[in-house]
C-alpha cells in the first residue's frame, strides 16, 4: 500500500514536471511561431496582410484644416502691429482613398515601386462651413515676389503690376482658392512666362507623390517599408544625402517587433524631409495594446540644438544666424518660395516668433503629432499628423504694400491635422487574427507552466511528508 503511494507521488511529481517542461518548450516554440506567421504577413507582396492594406488603407483618413483669419489687414499693412489671428475651423476633407498606382517588384532587388494618387473630398458634416466660407490672409503671391526678386530695378516693375492689379499685403479668399488655387490678379499681368494659378496645396487633386521605391521585407524583414529612393519633389535632390532627408518609412507601417527604445523615423513629402518619432506611452486601442511615439520637439530644433537640421538654415537674417527653432524653412522644395513648417500656433517655437501675433495658444494636447504602433505587426493603427504652413513676409522699399513693414513675418496661413483610426470591424479582425491568438498562446504557455510547477511541487511536498512518516 505505501510502495504503491509512493509510485503515485513519484508519477504525480514527474507528470508536474513534463507540464513545466512542455510550457517551457512551448514558450520559445510559441514565440517562433509567432514570429514566423508575422515575418510572413508583414512582406510586400502579393497574398499577404500587409501587402493588401499597404496597396489600399482600408482605414479613413480625413485631414483637418484650421484657417488663420486675419483680423487687423490695415494695422499691419500700414503700422506693422502685431498680426490679430483668429483661427477657423475644422474644415475636414477625406484623403488618401485611393490605392497605389504603378506598382512594379523587382525581386532581384527585393524592391517595389508605386506612385500615390492625390485625391480629396470634402466632408460637409465634418466641417464648420462650406468651401465657399472667406478669410482674410497673407497675399502668397505679394509676399513671394519681394522674396524671389530682390532686384531694386525689378521689385518696381513688380510694384506697377501690383499697383495695377489693385493687390496688397493681405487678400480676401475662399477656403477652396486658399488650399486647392486661384487665378492670382498680379501674375496674370506678368508679362512673361509664370505661373499664375496659386494655392497652398497646388496643385493637389488629379496629381501623385512618388515615385517611390521601398524595400519588400522578403530577404530582410528589418528593412520592410523602408524608403530605397523616392523622385517626387523636383528639388529634393538639393538634399538627400547631404542631409539624409529621405529615410525610414511612409509612416502607415514599420518594420515588425518593435520596441520602446527604437525611434522611428518615416519621410513626409509635405515637408520634403524625414522626421522621427520617440515612445511616449502605453494605450488601448480598442482593446489592442500599442505603443504611442511621439514627435519629440528636438526635431524642430535649431541647428545649434539639433545638427540634423542644419540645412534648413539658409540664410542668417530671418533665422537669426541659425538660432531660431520651432520653424523649418523649405523654400528649396517649393520652388524657392519662402514657405516655412512648424507645429500648429509654433508650438515649442522661439518666443519671439509668437511676439509679432495675438490668438495664438500652442499646447502639447491639440498640436503635437504621434503614431500609436501595435509593436508585434509594426502596424500603425492610430496617427495625428499635425503641421502648420507659414509664409515668410519682409519689408521691401520698392514695393509700397510692403513699404511700411518694420519687422520680418513669419505668417502663419493653416494648420493642419490629419488624421486615421482602424474601424471597430478591423480592429475586431486584427484582435482575433493577431493579438487575440498572441494572448492565447501566451496563456496556455503560463498555465501549463504554472500547473507543471505547482503539480510537480505539491507531490514532492506529499513525497517528503509520506516518507518522513515512514521513517518514524
Amino acid at each position: 500500500m505505501g510502495c504503491d503511494r509512493n509510485c503515485g507521488l513519484i508519477t504525480g511529481a514527474v507528470i508536474g514536471a513534463v507540464l513545466a517542461v512542455l510550457g517551457g518548450i512551448l514558450m520559445p516554440v510559441g514565440d517562433m511561431i509567432i514570429q514566423k506567421t508575422i515575418k510572413k504577413e508583414v512582406v510586400l507582396e502579393e497574398g499577404t496582410i500587409a501587402f493588401k492594406n499597404w496597396v489600399k488603407t482600408g482605414t479613413e483618413v480625413y485631414r483637418q484644416f484650421w484657417i488663420f483669419d486675419v483680423q487687423n489687414p490695415q494695422e499691419v499693412a500700414v503700422n506693422s502691429s502685431k498680426i490679430k489671428l483668429m483661427q477657423r475651423g475644422p474644415y475636414t476633407y477625406r484623403v488618401r482613398y485611393l490605392a497605389k498606382e504603378n506598382i512594379t517588384h523587382d525581386s532581384e532587388n527585393h524592391t517595389v515601386s508605386f506612385v500615390q494618387p492625390h485625391g480629396a473630398i470634402f466632408e460637409p458634416s465634418l466641417s464648420v462651413g462650406t468651401e465657399n466660407d472667406t478669410f482674410t490672409v497673407l497675399n502668397l503671391a505679394v509676399a513671394a515676389a519681394a522674396h524671389l526678386y530682390e532686384n531694386p530695378f525689378v521689385q518696381v516693375v513688380l510694384n506697377s503690376l501690383i499697383k495695377k492689379s489693385k493687390s496688397s499685403m493681405f487678400q480676401t479668399r475662399t477656403l477652396k482658392e486658399l488650399l486647392w488655387g486661384y487665378k492670382d490678379p498680379f501674375l496674370s499681368l506678368v508679362p512673361y512666362p509664370v505661373p499664375t494659378t496659386v494655392g497652398v496645396f497646388y496643385p493637389y487633386n488629379n496629381t501623385v507623390d512618388g515615385v517611390y521605391q521601398v524595400f519588400t521585407g522578403k530577404d530582410n524583414i528589418s528593412k520592410v517599408a523602408i524608403i530605397n529612393t523616392y523622385k517626387g519633389k523636383k528639388n529634393l535632390s538639393y538634399w538627400s544625402g547631404y542631409c539624409d532627408m529621405v529615410n525610414g518609412t511612409d509612416a502607415a507601417s514599420f518594420p515588425p517587433f518593435v520596441e520602446k527604445t527604437r525611434v522611428l523615423q518615416f519621410f513626409s513629402s509635405d515637408i520634403c524631409r524625414s522626421v522621427y518619432a520617440v515612445f511616449g506611452a502605453d494605450v488601448n486601442l480598442k482593446g489592442i495594446p500599442v505603443y504611442r511615439f511621439v514627435l519629440p520637439s528636438k526635431a524642430f530644433a535649431s541647428p545649434l540644438q539639433n545638427p540634423d537640421n542644419h540645412c534648413f538654415c539658409t540664410e542668417k537674417i530671418v533665422s537669426k544666424n541659425c538660432t531660431l527653432y520651432g520653424v523649418l524653412n523649405i523654400a528649396k522644395c517649393k520652388d524657392g518660395r519662402p514657405v516655412y513648417i512648424s507645429l500648429p500656433h509654433f508650438l515649442h517655437a522661439s518666443p519671439e516668433i509668437l511676439e509679432s501675433f495675438e490668438g495664438l495658444n500652442p499646447n502639447e494636447e491639440e498640436h503635437s503629432t504621434y503614431l500609436d504602433v501595435e509593436p508585434i505587426t509594426g502596424f500603425t493603427l492610430q496617427f495625428a499628423k499635425r503641421l502648420q504652413v507659414n509664409i515668410l513676409v519682409k519689408p521691401s522699399r520698392k514695393i509700397e504694400a510692403l513699404k511700411s513693414l518694420k519687422r520680418n513675418y513669419i505668417v502663419p496661413i493653416l494648420w493642419l491635422n490629419e488624421t486615421g483610426t482602424i474601424g471597430d470591424e478591423k480592429a475586431k479582425m486584427f484582435r482575433k487574427q493577431v493579438t487575440g491568438k498572441i494572448s492565447l498562446l501566451g496563456l496556455v504557455e503560463m498555465v501549463l507552466l504554472s500547473v507543471g510547477v505547482v503539480m510537480f511541487v505539491a507531490f514532492m511536498i506529499s513525497y517528503c511528508a509520506c516518507r518522513a512518516k515512514k521513517v518514524k
